[in-house]
């Protein structure tokens, strides 16, 4: 049972090349602008159509290129909400919910209007037309509307994207409650790394049509398969390595030498993430593994967080630019801020990975 998918479709500059299984569990698809997310969605939908392959939600044959089969897009069980939500304009909130109901019964069809006028928090506003709501409120009429046609499989493309930073946290939060709520399969596209991370379980990255990585969240994350894998998820901090002995590399760009887990020694390029790096306190000496003095060039700084650029082994000298991104809770920072230079970071064994070019 879930979802799966096994296509190819020739675009204007690149191939899609995707094959994936889904289930239960939310998927998150990451990837920058035109990897291919949206086209992926739309072809499971049934509003694009695939050079070749296979699409089968539950065992039902969606899409087959060899036995000449395309479901049209009404007859596919898929709910899909849009970047732009695609409200219809002259319809009012209860009557874009329930456009996709007209096969029931009035008294039924009514009912579940406003049972998912209801679940989406939308009460009182449906009489009004969307050009008279908010954007969070259109983004939960798109969803519900989505929800009410009972979709086997939910498709959910940048859903996000359009909200202020107050609105989009608000309706993240409410659909991580949806989704956590609903059997069935649901894909959600974004090319935002922390919404990828918060709302899928499992995680397809994209790059021009290709799938680099496809598994559970932490595993990609913690241990991305490539350098293009480890900078589509957000890597701040990434050098060319070179094998000094077995659990032990050079990492050439950071301008210090570091223990690894054994065996990963062959890898092309070290890295670590900017939350991971640490900061010794003072007097705990040099002691601790992948202990280095480090000097701060320079900071960048947010209401919350401050991101401190590193320079290792050596006081920066005119010109000189930093080796590491450490990134800091701002009470954090202003505990460290006020300490004479050289400050001793620590980059832990644990956190450190390695990749092949």
């Amino acid at each position: 049972m879930g979802l799966e998918v096994d296509i190819e479709k020739q675009l204007e500059s690149y191939a899609l090349r995707v094959s994936f299984r889904a289930n239960d569990e939310p998927l998150s698809i990451l990837g920058a602008s035109g990897a291919g997310k949206s086209m992926t969605l739309r072809c499971v939908a049934g509003l694009e159509r695939p050079d070749r392959g296979r699409i089968a939600l539950n065992e039902r044959v969606l899409f087959d290129s060899e036995r000449k089969i395309d479901l049209p897009a009404r007859e596919r069980r898929v709910g899909i909400v849009f970047q732009k939500y695609a409200l219809l304009p002259n319809l009012t909130v209860e009557e874009n919910i329930g456009f996709g109901l007209d096969h029931l019964p009035r008294a039924e069809r009514e009912a579940k209007v406003q049972m998912y006028v209801g679940d989406a928090h939308l009460q009182g506003l449906e009489k009004r037309l969307p050009g008279q709501i908010s954007g969070g409120e259109q983004q939960r009429v798109a969803l519900a509307r989505a929800l009410a046609v009972d979709p086997e499989a939910l498709l959910l493309d940048e859903p996000l994207s359009a909200l202020d930073t107050y609105l989009r946290q608000q309706v993240e939060r409410q659909l991580a409650q949806t989704l956590a709520a609903r059997r069935g399969t649901t894909l959600f596209v974004t090319h935002n790394i922390d919404e990828a991370y918060r709302v899928g379980s499992e995680m397809l990255v994209l790059s021009r049509g290709e799938v680099v990585a496809f598994g559970r969240k932490r595993q990609i994350f913690d241990h991305p398969p490539t350098m293009g894998v480890a900078q589509l998820t957000g890597c701040k901090n990434l050098s060319e390595a070179r094998a000094i002995s077995p659990g032990v590399v050079e990492a050439i760009d950071w301008n210090c030498k570091l223990n690894v887990a054994r065996g990963s020694e062959q890898g092309k390029h070290v890295g670590i993430r900017a939350h991971h790096i640490t900061f010794q306190e003072d007097g705990a000496g040099s002691a601790e593994v992948n202990s280095f003095p480090c000097w701060v060039v320079s900071t960048s700084e947010t209401p919350f967080r401050v991101t401190v650029y590193l320079r290792l082994n050596s006081s920066p000298g005119a010109g000189d630019g930093p080796h590491l991104q450490a990134e800091l809770y701002r009470e954090k920072y202003d505990r460290l801020k006020s300490r004479p230079m050289p400050w001793r970071v620590v980059l832990p064994q644990e956190k450190l990975f390695t990749v092949p070019d």
